[in-house]
């Protein structure tokens, strides 16, 4: 094993809005390891930690399926969102619940098999075995000068929010879509407020170029770009 030990900014034993830290362990047969420190879910106490060993891989045709996201949990509670309104972005009051039907999870499946049939990447968390995260970037290059690779969706179960899962996908994301030719990751994302502000600490900003594909399918969906 090749071990590198990747520490994100401050301790977590700082008592408040402390970081996640995370121990990473990258192996030489293309999985990553890493323990997740996840705040106060022992039953200690409010000063309790749960670490979890967490699985990072390629995730593959043949297991994909409706079991593969039994535990998984879609759902976003969200409060206030993104809107453009003569020409400038404002925060809106529009609360809803996000989460998938069975009927939306079985298209979003046949969405991501898609990707993987035609060269794309599918790259999942998991802790115990059990998908916790995933992302996904379709290998077509498209946007001319821009040459944009579509980052299709990126999905972090609520139990395990706010431990960094998301930002490790991410950076895989733009790791493969640069070795693979692109100079942009595209992003068709969700207008919540929280899901911005993950996406602007990322280093994204509003796309360049807009997809009409994206922005017809999705109207509320902000359009970005993140520079690999």
């Amino acid at each position: 094993l090749t071990i590198r030990l990747s520490l994100l900014f401050s301790s977590i034993f700082q008592k408040h809005k402390q970081p996640v830290k995370d121990f990473i362990y990258e192996s030489n047969n293309g999985k990553d390891i890493f323990f997740a420190a996840d705040k106060a879910r022992t039953g200690i106490g409010k000063a309790g930690w749960n670490f979890k060993i967490m699985e990072y891989r390629n995730i593959t045709l043949e297991e994909l399926n409706m079991d593969l996201f039994s535990d998984f949990i879609r759902r976003q509670v969200v409060t206030k969102v993104w809107r453009r309104e003569n020409g400038r972005w404002v925060i809106k009051e529009e609360p809803f619940i996000d989460d998938w039907s069975p009927e939306d999870l079985a298209f979003g499946i046949s969405c991501i098999q898609n990707t993987i049939k035609t060269g794309g990447l599918l790259y999942g968390a998991f802790s115990d075995g059990t998908l916790k995260g995933f992302i996904s970037v379709e290998a077509q290059i498209f946007g001319g000068a821009h040459k944009y690779m579509d980052l299709t969706s990126i999905h972090v179960s609520a139990d395990m929010r706010k431990c960094g899962i998301g930002r490790i996908l991410f950076q895989k994301a733009k790791e493969w879509a640069k070795e693979k030719g692109a100079e942009k990751l595209y992003i068709s994302s969700h207008s919540a407020v929280e899901s911005q502000a993950f996406y602007k600490s990322m280093g994204c900003r509003e796309a360049a170029v807009y997809n009409t594909e994206h922005t017809e399918k999705e109207p509320f969906d902000i359009q970005l770009e993140c520079i690999l």
